[in-house]
């Protein structure tokens, strides 16, 4: 769950860098370091964020064309100057940066402790370079086979890049569980740990695979091998990023951006896919394995987060519309607890990033069981993409705020267009049901674009609350994981505490924390339990329980009852999640706000969560 970036070519390494640690600090920002190689090494930490290590070195010596450089989110040891990366070997001639868990760290350290070696961090990541280095000198190697060697006694995820003062013209790079991808230009070589850092630089990338090993020499070809020491043929692709989704393009935040950016990332995941004029679903992703979904007895979708929620609103649709059994789990209980898999069960694999640690491990667990596995992504060439046997892309465009926003529309779009394609194949709706679904999905952009009309309404609702200490979110059916994912935004960034329940729970313990101090958000755009959720607002309202509640355009009867009322442009019960979430993302935003919290970099929390 850190960034990675480095540098080798011709140009100086350290705007190259920095300008990568500002690129990635969504990854982790509990510390960043530097590492430049001009005659001697130059190692520079700071806790904190970017900026600060930037005003630390700003009046030392960052020259050099070849660096490395890293932005922490902390596992092993507490953020501080000491456990910040890069590390250096026990002779100050070598450094490294790692993005990982070393599981095996504590036995390794212990053999070099025994050997007279001395450790100055509480890190995980120092062993490995101790290791590489005790390899070099001793086995007398150069410093590819010592990374190869010293791999192969490393037990867990990395992914990592070292540099040496005696190959000073030379970068080693190694992954295993976490990602990194090569960028290619020239005589130039760039590598972070995805490609947010290398897109204004160049468009041709090599993905590193997992167990392989990058040799980046100036002058020569990029060469890679595994660490059981086979040659593998670089696969250069082209990127298909591009510099201006990386901006915040006018907003103050790339949070509020990416709110706003719903109406197209929807659109853009429907494109090619939802055919209104002829009235069909395809997803070209899948065809291959269209008939496996048709004739499905059971889908397991695992995810973790915002995921998780979208997959709750799958296990809706997949179950309302095409009739299918689901079960939704925690990627990260999913593993652990024996779950009972054959090779009838289909396996949806939900992530933002592609690289959830979670999620990669719950794959690997069904894939051994002979299950198909599909999966839902937003990120190009991701671990996710090129680990299952199929799926489809989100094609949200790049998500840089921490806290996930249109990530989780274009995977509930996504959802939706699967389980109409299945259900129209099965026959499980009506022709009239279909084609309606199909005008309405077609019509989310704007509607969205309405609902994101409200901004004022809701900040001027935002001002009512923001010094609450509790929320509670509360919906029915579809509305549910809603409720959920409501609760978890304003978590996420305002740190104020708040948890969504199904309203009808609502009644079995949380009512006891129901008074005047007490926002509910009630999600009350449902037509078909409508009757429920207005006792539902009775109820709270009883107990002087505050109302803010999410409601269909024209709504009258809760309108009465609510304290605040947010109108939605209405749609079909299944696609609700994706208008009535819009409210809730802008309520977060603006409450964080006036915490003056930074919601794009929300403190504990990194985007990528790439270790378990």
């Amino acid at each position: 769950m850190c960034g990675i970036v480095a540098y080798l070519g011709n140009r100086q390494a350290y705007p190259i860098l920095m300008n990568g640690l500002y690129r990635l600090e969504y990854r982790g920002y509990d510390s960043a370091g530097i590492a430049l190689l001009d005659g001697g090494l130059k190692i520079y930490k700071k806790p904190g964020r970017v900026l600060d290590l930037e005003n630390f070195i700003s009046d030392k010596d960052h020259s050099g064309t070849i660096g490395i450089a890293h932005t922490r989110w902390a596992t092993h040891g507490e953020p501080n100057e000491i456990n910040a990366h890069p590390h250096a070997s026990p002779s100050g001639l070598m450094a490294i940066i790692h993005n990982g868990i070393i599981e095996n760290y504590a036995s390794l350290r212990e053999v070099l402790v025994q050997r007279g070696y001395e450790f100055h961090s509480d890190t995980d990541t120092e062993v490995v370079i101790h290791l590489i280095e005790d390899i070099k000198t001793n086995e007398k190697v150069s410093l590819e086979e010592a990374v190869r060697i010293a791999l192969n006694q490393v037990i867990g995820a990395y992914a990592i890049v070292v540099i040496s003062q005696k190959s000073p013209d030379k970068l080693i790079a190694a992954r295993k569980g976490s990602p990194l991808v090569i960028g290619i230009n020239n005589d130039e070589f760039f590598v972070a740990s995805d490609a947010t850092p290398i897109v204004e630089y160049t468009k041709e990338v090599v993905y590193l695979g997992d167990e392989e090993i990058a040799v980046l020499e100036r002058g020569k070809e990029l060469r890679i091998r595994t660490i059981k020491n086979v040659e593998k043929t670089p696969y250069v692709e082209t990127l298909e990023l591009n510099l201006e989704q990386l901006e915040k393009g006018g907003y103050e935040h790339f949070m509020l951006k990416e709110i706003f950016e719903q109406p197209r990332s929807i659109e853009d995941s429907m494109r090619g896919r939802l055919h209104e004029l002829s009235g069909t679903v395809s997803l070209g992703g899948i065809i291959e394995y269209e008939q496996r979904l048709v004739s499905a007895q059971r889908i397991i979708i695992v995810a973790c987060g915002t995921s998780w929620h979208a997959g709750l609103v799958g296990e809706y649709l997949f179950e309302d519309i095409a009739r299918i059994p689901v079960e939704v789990e925690y990627a990260s209980e999913f593993r652990y607890r024996s779950p009972v898999l054959c090779e009838r069960d289909i396996i949806i694999a939900i992530s933002q990033s592609g690289e959830t640690a979670d999620t990669l491990a719950a794959i690997e667990l069904a894939k051994s069981k002979g299950a198909l596995i599909l999966g839902i992504c937003n990120v190009v060439g991701s671990s996710i993409p090129r680990n299952t046997h199929a799926g489809s892309y989100t094609h949200a465009g790049p998500e840089i705020g921490v806290a996930s926003t249109k990530a989780f529309t274009a995977q509930v779009t996504i959802l939706a267009l699967m389980a109409m394609m299945i259900a129209n194949k099965k026959g499980t709706l009506t022709r009239t049901r279909y084609q309606h679904l199909i005008y309405e999905m077609s019509h989310l952009p704007e509607k969205v674009a309405k609902t994101l009309l409200l901004n004022d309404k809701i900040k001027g609702i935002a001002e009512k609350f923001y010094t609450a200490s509790n929320f509670l979110y509360l919906g029915r059916g579809y509305n549910f994981p809603v409720a959920l994912e409501g609760a978890l935004k304003l978590k996420e960034i305002s740190y104020i505490h708040a948890e969504g329940y199904p309203a009808a729970e609502m009644k079995h313990g949380p009512i006891a924390l129901i008074d005047k101090d007490m926002p509910v958000v009630i999600i009350a755009t449902n037509k078909e339990l409508y009757e429920k959720v207005v006792s539902n607002i009775q109820e709270v309202k009883a107990r002087k329980g505050v109302i803010i509640a999410i409601v269909n355009e024209g709504d009258t009867t809760i309108a009465k009852l609510a304290d605040y009322v947010i109108e939605v442009p209405e749609t079909e019960e299944p696609l609700n999640p994706v208008i009535a979430t819009i409210p809730l993302q802008l309520l977060a935003y603006h409450i964080a706000l006036l915490r003056n919290c930074d919601v794009d970099k929300p403190r504990n929390l990194a985007k990528s969560v790439t270790v378990e």
